[in-house]
């Protein structure tokens, strides 16, 4: 389960992927799904369930809608894919959707993706802030896992400043660095943070983003490109139709769920993926987390990611709840849900 990274060096290259993708002439509607089909990008985290779950069994399949996934080798290429509209949707860190948005891409969020599973663990001894200052972090540039130790050291009274951050290539990678004592502390996702705690003595968890966020905060987003709400409602309707139902199997058999995903969409053992699975569940129903969404886009004004904070208009919650209105039976079966 490699994290999903975004892959630059520099707020300078950060800017230069983004202008790629939302450059001049490049927002057509091209790649625009026929009605019975459409084209996404995905993560590799847990967040990621429902999707990977719709596109296993096809869940849509009955609505007339085929889910197709375009691989890339790294996340930049996936967000990359959506800005310029290769593909119609993609799953990806609230984070990366809000820069994708501020560069001018034609985007919007229209469900919800994965909930909690975020975690910071520090090396034995240092379970405290203050104790991090000159401290070595391990994270993923442009991805919440920067922003959660960034909002996280805030509320501690600690500038992110004051301590070192090395960008990681892969969730293994930060893992293994951390174990060998290369990071002091790092943000990744469960499960791996679980067995950090486990694997190495005295290694302390400092926060799962509850103390900071809250119960039930959202990692990941649904963002479609406005040309396929626009012009294939019935197709994204469809998708998120095939997301609940792929929720609703997840919830209602967890067990068969995992054997349908593991090995072919997660590069981990059962075990693993039992608890990143309870740790974060995939929720469609995202809209109780709007303004959580968009209190995110502060940090990341403060952190030289965006230069304008983005407001209500880049989320659209519209064709999910035609998709409730229209599902009652389905929806109300669902556990995890905004309403």
């Amino acid at each position: 389960m490699d994290r999903r990274k975004f892959l630059k060096s520099t707020a300078a290259g950060a800017a230069g992927v983004i202008t790629m993708a939302a450059g001049p002439g490049m927002f057509g509607s091209a790649a625009m799904a026929a009605e019975s089909s459409i084209k996404s990008t995905h993560g590799s985290g847990f967040c990621n369930l429902n999707m990977f779950l719709s596109h296993a069994v096809q869940t849509a399949k009955e609505d007339g809608l085929t889910l197709n996934f375009v691989n890339t080798p790294t996340f930049a290429e996936q967000v990359t894919f959506l800005g310029i509209g290769q593909v119609d949707v993609g799953l990806m860190p609230y984070t990366s959707f809000m820069a994708l948005y501020d560069a001018g891409a034609p985007v919007k969020v229209v469900a919800g993706g994965g909930i909690e599973g975020c975690v910071i663990v520090a090396r034995p001894g240092l379970d405290s802030a203050e104790k991090l200052k000159g401290k070595t972090l391990a994270t993923f540039q442009l991805d919440t896992l920067e922003v959660m130790p960034y909002d996280w050291l805030k509320k501690h009274g600690v500038d992110f400043k004051d301590i070192n951050v090395r960008y990681m290539g892969s969730t293994p990678e930060a893992v293994e660095a951390f174990k060998a004592g290369a990071v002091d502390w790092i943000c990744t996702i469960e499960p791996y943070g679980t067995a950090l705690v486990n694997d190495v003595p005295g290694a302390v968890m400092l926060s799962d983003g509850t103390d900071i966020y809250g119960k039930g905060y959202t990692d990941c987003v649904l963002a479609a490109r406005s040309p396929l709400i626009e012009e294939n409602r019935e197709g994204l309707k469809a998708l998120i139709k095939g997301m609940m139902k792929a929720q609703l199997m997840a919830e209602s058999d967890p067990a068969g769920t995992l054997e349908k995903l593991v090995g072919t969409y997660y590069k981990t053992s059962m075990e693993n993926a039992k608890i990143a699975m309870a740790k974060q569940p995939a929720v469609v129903d995202a809209r109780s987390q709007t303004d959580f969404i968009l209190d995110r886009t502060d940090s990341l004004v403060e952190m030289g990611y965006i230069k304008n904070k983005p407001d209500r208009a880049a989320i659209d919650w519209t064709p999910l709840e035609e998709v409730i209105a229209e599902n009652p039976e389905l929806y109300g079966k669902l556990k995890l849900k905004a309403a």
